[in-house]
């Protein structure tokens, strides 16, 4: 499904075909690093059908497929790597430079998950959907979380973790838009307090 998306979203910028096949090699096996548990390419697939009722544009598909390019849980700047190498693979399918524009600042805002615009907004809360999962499903993701940030002893994981939990608390409301606020809001809260208490 993945790829079928993939390629149909270049073709509308680019012919080259071989072009879009190394594209696509390229998502295809940084999502299936061996030392990714949640950042895979399930991950992209669960985004698609959060969204699978919204008509989504070239925007937010380019943004689904490349926000996460670029993930090392040793750094702290993969969502600027990821916008940057998004620009350079977008420039080579001659996609216009405005929309160049759009989809590196949406994958650079994926670290704080804040936008006005709706269709931008019910990506990063599609983005976000895990937190407000069922409990079994939500366990799932603490531990593949948790084994991407394996090189940690407990006790600095859960200080750092407890510092993202902390930020989600704090937040009038973790999703911006309406439907995914309706939707996922109070399981997400119960989700993420449990988990903050169990630290």
């Amino acid at each position: 499904m993945l790829e079928n998306r993939f390629r149909t979203l270049c073709q509308i910028f680019s012919k080259d075909t071989e072009l879009i096949s190394l594209l696509w090699q390229e998502i295809r096996v940084a999502y299936s690093n061996p030392m990714r548990y949640y950042h895979t390419l399930k991950h992209l697939e669960d985004i698609y059908k959060e969204l699978h009722s919204f008509r989504v544009n070239p925007l937010i598909e380019f943004a689904i497929f490349y926000h996460d390019i670029i993930y090392d849980a040793t750094r702290d700047d993969n969502e600027k790597q990821s916008s940057l190498l998004a620009k350079e693979r977008l420039e080579e399918l001659n996609v216009p430079s405005t929309l160049i524009e759009e989809v590196s600042q949406l994958i650079i805002e994926t670290k704080t998950h804040k936008d006005s615009f709706e269709m931008n907004a019910l990506f990063l809360d599609a983005d976000l959907s895990i937190l407000g999962s069922s409990q079994k499903r939500y366990k799932e993701y603490l531990q593949n979380v948790r084994k991407e940030y394996a090189f940690y002893d407990d006790s600095t994981y859960f200080c750092g973790r407890k510092k993202v939990l902390e930020m989600f608390l704090d937040k009038e409301k973790i999703y911006g838009s309406k439907y995914f606020y309706d939707k996922y809001e109070e399981r997400a809260r119960e989700n993420i307090l449990m988990e903050y208490n169990w630290l």
